[in-house]
């Protein structure tokens, strides 16, 4: 065996988890709702946490658990927050992965209140002597 070959061995190309999160793309969530920011043209920063959030891992089928932390420039539109906690709720019993989680949430979020900058990012909790902490930006 030459060393292409013992180096392409020992990298897996295919996962059993290979389609199993494409779902997530379309997957239908609670609608988050937002109001006129009467403040629109300042330029201020809104800092959201949620120190709860909770899913399912895909590949245990344990719980997850992490910090959400969520910092956007508002636009027009501010987000609004029990619509938000109920958003959140709506994960504790999905199979979802770390790095999902981030993107389904940003895109929500920048789908509902076009800020003018967002920052997503996801610490969780220890598991097997890893801590993941994941995170997504935009800017206009």
């Amino acid at each position: 065996m030459g060393s292409n070959e013992k180096k392409e061995s020992l990298i897996e190309t295919k996962s059993d988890y290979e389609g199993k999160q494409d779902h997530i793309l379309n997957l239908e969530t609670p609608r988050i709702e937002v109001f006129e920011n009467i403040y629109n043209g300042k330029d201020y920063l809104i800092n959201l946490e949620i120190p709860e959030f909770t899913a399912i891992c895909p590949k245990t089928g344990l719980p997850d658990f992490g910090v959400i932390i969520i910092s956007y420039r508002p636009a027009k539109y501010c987000l609004e927050l029990k619509s938000l906690k109920e958003y959140f709720i709506f994960y504790r019993n999905l199979g979802i992965f770390h790095e999902n989680v981030v993107n389904k949430v940003f895109e929500d979020i920048l789908n509902a209140c076009k800020p003018n900058a967002l920052k997503v990012k996801a610490v969780y909790n220890v598991r097997g002597g890893i801590t993941t902490s994941v995170e997504r930006e935009y800017q206009r």
